[in-house]
């Protein structure tokens, strides 16, 4: 009897689970030019500097963690170079 309960209970879950990801609306796609390696080779180099200077513990934690350096980049844009916040701005950050 126990054993019965248990089994409608995981299948109640499941079924429950399977409903909602149904609901949930369709992803947009990615943006285009957003992937490893950000940016052409004149784009990096403008930042290149300003990376290296201001996140380093993004670039000891995970140096392909695209999304922490630019958080890094966007949380110090006070600081960084011109060359770098135009490379920003071009992308829409």
């Amino acid at each position: 009897m126990l054993r019965l309960a248990v089994l409608t209970i995981a299948l109640s879950l499941t079924a429950g689970a399977a409903a909602y990801g149904q609901q949930l609306p369709p992803q947009p796609p990615p943006v285009a030019g957003m992937g490893m390696g950000e940016g052409n080779p004149q784009e990096r180099a403008a930042c290149h500097p300003d990376v290296t200077r201001f996140c380093q513990t993004q670039l000891e934690v995970n140096p392909q963690d695209v999304l922490g350096i630019l958080g890094c980049l966007q949380a110090n844009r006070p600081k960084i170079s011109h060359a770098c916040e135009q490379v920003l701005a071009s992308h829409g950050q």
